[in-house]
């Protein structure tokens, strides 16, 4: 079971950027075309390139403030200004005051405005200063929000995806500043990019191997949810989220990503954990019968999960039932705060009634020492 002891670590929680996030961190030579906040017919949203982005912060009726013609469901959800979402999501005080109140000790933090793999960015016409605007992010990310609370926050940063020699480089910038974790893509390949069985990406995992940090990659980064038809509801994309993280998995074994390279580590983010027996299991049954042009991988893929893929869980009491099958040190617990599927400010009860049946040293590697231990993350 939870004990009081145990410190709650949640590996995937989302930040809405302030206002001054990349007029302050840009290299000041392009600090006139940094993105800032304007207001357009009663909505506040980021200006870059002429571009508007609306502020899209998707909260529940716990973190969204609503407005008495708002009913509170659907995309009332999306709020599109400051002052309709709780401090807690852009203010690195409030949110661990916010934080103290859920019970949960730390937090892994995705972004918003640059989308949760920094898939926005690769829509700059200016290439250099799309870069400038990773690299802004990824020191306001380490040199103010994390370093406000060190041991509170499990730093982690983006990569110029259009440039994978840029990548390494940043990825090696940001490792020597304390980056403990990088944000990439589940799937390039809808975003126009290389797959990952063309070995376009190897460079980004060799430096990953070699710097020791995970890739985090978020359901939807690799440009949204399932969805079955044109007439299907987004809610099926949500329910169904696993799917994503389903098939990045079967992509990235079968495809050869980790050959060769027994440092390389990957969360897959938001996809639950429940689905992870059968998967594997269809996984090795293929892979034993159906060699089909294409298959890189030379080891059994329920071997390659065991070493180099964790996944992670909100609710998901199938998993924890066949948590043996997973693998107790492969599961890690998420609070998505502050989106619609946290459950705050009530994380730590939620997470406690679910893991009452289970034995305390497990209960602990689940809620802590596996993150600490995947994201290097010590204890203070």
């Amino acid at each position: 079971m939870l004990r009081d002891d145990m410190q709650a670590i949640s590996v995937d929680d989302h930040v809405v950027e302030p206002p001054h996030v990349f007029v302050d961190h840009i290299e000041p030579k392009f600090r006139d075309r940094a993105p800032h906040i304007v207001e357009r017919d009663g909505v506040e949203g980021w200006l870059w390139e002429d571009r508007f982005y609306p502020l899209s912060f998707q909260g529940n009726p716990q973190t969204r403030k609503f407005r008495s013609d708002e009913v509170g469901r659907g995309d009332d959800l999306f709020a599109r200004r400051y002052e309709d979402m709780i401090p807690a999501a852009f203010d690195v005080h409030e949110r661990v005051r916010s934080m103290d109140e859920d019970g949960v000790w730390a937090e892994l933090l995705f972004p918003t405005f640059p989308r949760f793999g920094g898939t926005q960015f690769l829509q700059g016409e200016d290439k250099d200063l799309a870069l400038a605007l990773v690299r802004a992010w990824n020191n306001w990310m380490l040199d103010e929000w994390c370093a406000a609370y060190p041991d509170r926050f499990i730093p982690q940063t983006l990569v110029p995806l259009w440039d994978v020699d840029a990548a390494v480089v940043e990825i090696e910038r940001c490792a020597e500043k304390g980056s403990k974790a990088i944000l990439f893509v589940e799937n390039p390949h809808p975003l126009g990019l290389p797959s990952f069985p063309t070995g376009y990406w190897r460079p980004v995992f060799e430096v990953c191997n070699a710097t020791g940090l995970p890739l985090s990659m978020h359901i939807g980064t690799s440009s949204g949810l399932i969805s079955p038809s044109p007439e299907t509801t987004f809610s099926v994309g949500v329910a169904l989220c696993g799917i994503n993280s389903m098939s990045a998995l079967g992509d990235m074994i079968y495809g050869g990503v980790f050959n060769g390279l027994p440092n390389c580590r990957v969360a897959l983010s938001e996809g639950g954990a429940g689905w992870v027996p059968y998967v594997l299991e269809r996984l090795d049954y293929t892979w034993e019968r159906s060699r089909y042009d294409g298959l890189q991988n030379t080891t059994l893929p329920s071997e390659v999960f065991a070493e180099h893929i964790w996944v992670c869980m909100i609710s998901d009491a199938y998993a924890l039932r066949n948590r043996d099958l997973i693998g107790v040190d492969k599961i890690m617990w998420e609070a998505d705060f502050p989106h619609n599927d946290s459950n705050w400010p009530n994380s730590r009860k939620v997470l406690a009634d679910a893991l009452l049946d289970v034995p305390d040293d497990e209960c602990r590697r689940i809620v802590e020492l596996n993150a600490r231990e995947f994201y290097k993350f010590p204890r203070t």
